[in-house]
């Protein structure tokens, strides 16, 4: 039987900030429109971190079943690779995720679309369950598109794009076209958290027969593209609050900025794959702060 300890490294809490932000994010646009519902909320919140757990399961089972995670991977012993959990039991682990995604995403949903009609309550199901099988087809099963480089876009939908705009959609029922700019910061940096991981491992994905963008592009291109996610994201928020912004309050995420310009020239300056691993919970962090703030900024504006 696998140890508490074990589940709890599997899950690999250090992600979990990063699937928090989009849902963040859309909430705090919904207050622009008075639409927040703190039921939805966090509904999305939950359910969002039941399928980045699911994930993360999934990663493991699968990198493990293609022999991606051995001896010379440079990040954190994955818990299948080392013995701690049986394959068996992580698929079990999948299931209940699945099971625990699927509850509260269907609460969420129904809790959401109250007052509009099925259609709706069944496009924002099948989102859903396309994220469920997305997230399991990274990785693992025949000809996962982790391995094919597709990884990126992937991340930039499901950890940016839908979840800022779903959940701004499900508290207010409308959308605008304004608030995919800061759901485009989410995506852009939750892409370049994916982007350091594999500059990271691009060594024993190499090898391993995996090839992600950096694979493709080599190191030093990939400092480059990960440069311009970074710079990109942070150019669309500002875009976006100079186009709405009506007090000196919705400038409050720019705290954030030396974060991440911080952390841009010290990987500039990396030569060790090893060495990107601490930028990963970075970044990660740097983006959540960032969402708060810009949250914090559109709230304090709007009482």
């Amino acid at each position: 039987m696998a140890s508490l300890k074990s589940w709890v490294k599997a899950a690999r809490l250090r992600t979990l900030p990063l699937a928090m932000s989009g849902i963040l994010m859309g909430a705090a646009l919904s207050f622009l429109d008075n639409g927040f519902n703190l039921t939805v909320t966090v509904l999305a919140i939950v359910t969002a971190l039941f399928i980045q757990i699911f994930s993360n399961f999934a990663n493991d089972y699968g990198d493990s079943q293609k022999g991606t995670d051995n001896q010379h991977r440079v990040g954190p012993k994955r818990t299948v690779q080392s013995g701690e959990i049986s394959p068996q039991q992580m698929k079990v682990g999948m299931i209940v995720l699945i099971l625990l995604s699927l509850t509260t995403g269907i609460w969420l949903i129904a809790e959401g679309t109250k007052g509009l009609d099925i259609t709706t309550f069944l496009l924002f199901l099948v989102f859903g369950v396309v994220a469920l099988i997305a997230a399991y087809r990274y990785t693992a099963g025949s000809n996962p598109y982790g391995y094919a480089g597709f990884g990126d876009i992937a991340v930039f939908l499901f950890f940016g794009i839908l979840p800022v705009a779903g959940t701004y959609f499900l508290n207010s029922h409308q959308l605008s076209a304004e608030i995919f700019l800061p759901a485009l910061s989410i995506g852009f940096f939750s892409t370049g958290v994916l982007n350091l991981n594999n500059m990271r491992d691009i060594e024993n994905d190499r090898n391993s027969g995996k090839n992600t963008v950096v694979v493709r592009m080599g190191s030093s291109k990939s400092k480059i593209y990960h440069f311009w996610l970074i710079l990109t994201g942070l150019l669309t928020s500002v875009l976006f609050v100079v186009l709405n912004g009506k007090s000196t309050l919705h400038w409050l995420f720019l705290l954030s900025f030396p974060l991440f310009l911080n952390d841009l020239m010290q990987i500039s300056k990396i030569t060790s794959p090893k060495k990107f691993d601490p930028f990963l919970k970075k970044l990660s962090l740097a983006t959540l702060l960032f969402t708060v703030l810009f949250g914090l900024g559109i709230i304090l504006s709007h009482s």
